[in-house]
């Protein structure tokens, strides 16, 4: 099995009201999708692993959003924050969390609903087609702008899903345990710090002056 991650290091905060775990499936890769999305002029569309790996860093700390029917994208109605992205087999699978506290609508949906009811699709921006006069439009570039939860058979892939999970934590999830020691990882590098702009020029100026 191969794979590729990414991961946002946030915080621990224990119980936090507007914290509330996800993990889904937004895609699949190097596999067209079950109908041809907004914009395509009718052409099923084609992510190439090679695309979804080099894009990864976009997709990190994009929002998840929702329609009121939860049939589409609104990406006004931001509701959560995608903190970390794997391309596993042929899956870009996803974590985050949803501001619950902020929307306990969208959070009631998820826990009436059924297994396997909700799923999820992409947003991308400056996306490249390798020959739009093809029946199918590969993608061999592109920019991750965010993602929407709806219901999966209104979603371009009906094999996508998105549920609320126990844990957020990259060390514990199961979807982590499951890979073993075989896991690549590239990390972000990007991390929420515990201090102000303020202390890190001043640490900066202290350092150039030879203190």
């Amino acid at each position: 099995m191969r794979l590729e991650a990414m991961a946002i290091t946030m915080p621990d905060v224990a119980d936090h009201p507007n914290r509330i775990p996800f993990e889904g499936i937004l895609t699949v890769v190097d596999e067209a999708r079950t109908r041809p999305p907004s914009g395509a002029r009718g052409h099923r569309v084609i992510l190439t692993r090679d695309a979804t790996r080099a894009a990864l860093p976009s997709l990190l700390g994009m929002a998840v959003d929702y329609a009121p029917k939860w049939d589409g994208h609104d990406a006004r109605a931001k509701c959560g924050i995608i903190t970390d992205a794997d391309v596993i087999g042929n899956q870009l699978r996803v974590l985050g969390y949803l501001f619950g506290r902020d929307f306990p609508e969208v959070v009631l949906q998820l826990r009436q609903s059924e297994a396997g009811d909700m799923g999820m699709s992409y947003e991308l921006a400056d996306a490249h087609v390798a020959d739009m006069r093809a029946e199918f439009w590969t993608l061999t570039r592109a920019t991750f702008t965010g993602a929407a939860i709806l219901l999966r058979e209104k979603a371009a892939y009906r094999n996508t899903s998105f549920r609320l999970s126990a844990s957020c934590c990259r060390n514990s999830s199961p979807m982590r345990e499951s890979i073993g020691a075989t896991k690549l990882v590239a990390r972000s590098g990007w991390r929420f710090e515990k201090q102000s702009l303020g202390q890190i020029q001043r640490r900066k100026e202290a350092k150039a002056n030879g203190r």
